[in-house]
């Protein structure tokens, strides 16, 4: 079966560009080629100028990914999940610690750091997982339908976490179902 066929994207660097479709159109199928998860049968790809089947680790290592359900692990406190994050990245412990109380600032996630991931709210989780994303400090990031299934308060925090990201260089490439947060957030749908 076909899934994708003549699918031609050029995203401008620092800049949100919003892939708008249903359940079933192959947005996550995108996303997944685009982050080297799977490859392509055919056509030319370049993330952040690297061909991901050639030059897969330079891929990796310029690109953060979120996909549509958390990576959060519920086990570990948000400061953990932060931390193990880092320890992957490899910063060295000062610099994860640096980095982690950062991120939990930035996402207004400094009273729950300590608690267990398990008792945090949906948009509380996302946040967490949005910041296990940027640990690394990628260049490009791959949004796979953020905003499913949280409330409209977490709904619009999420939005202005997307803002503050290209506002800081960061090129956004957003998936949703949602023409009402393609239309609020994308350069480009």
């Amino acid at each position: 079966n076909l899934v994708l066929d003549g699918v031609d994207l050029d995203v401008a660097a620092g800049s949100v560009y919003a892939l708008l479709g249903p359940n079933g159109a192959g947005k996550t199928t995108i996303v997944n080629i685009l982050s080297t998860l799977i490859s392509a049968d055919d056509g030319a790809i370049r993330v952040a100028g690297h061909d991901p089947d050639t030059d897969p680790d330079a891929v990796r290592a310029a690109i953060g990914v979120t996909g549509q359900f958390a990576a959060v692990d519920n086990l570990l406190t948000g400061e953990e999940n932060l931390r193990l994050m880092a320890d992957l990245h490899r910063l060295g412990r000062a610099e994860g610690r640096r980095r982690a109380a950062e991120l939990l600032e930035r996402f207004d996630l400094v009273e729950a750091a300590r608690r267990p991931a398990v008792t945090y709210s949906g948009g509380m989780r996302r946040r967490l997982d949005i910041a296990m994303t940027l640990i690394g400090a990628p260049e490009v990031i791959f949004l796979d339908e953020p905003s499913t299934g949280l409330d409209p308060r977490s709904r619009r925090a999420m939005w202005q976490i997307i803002r503050d990201l290209v506002a800081d260089g960061v090129t956004i490439f957003l998936t949703t179902q949602y023409l009402e947060e393609a239309d609020a957030l994308a350069d480009r749908i």
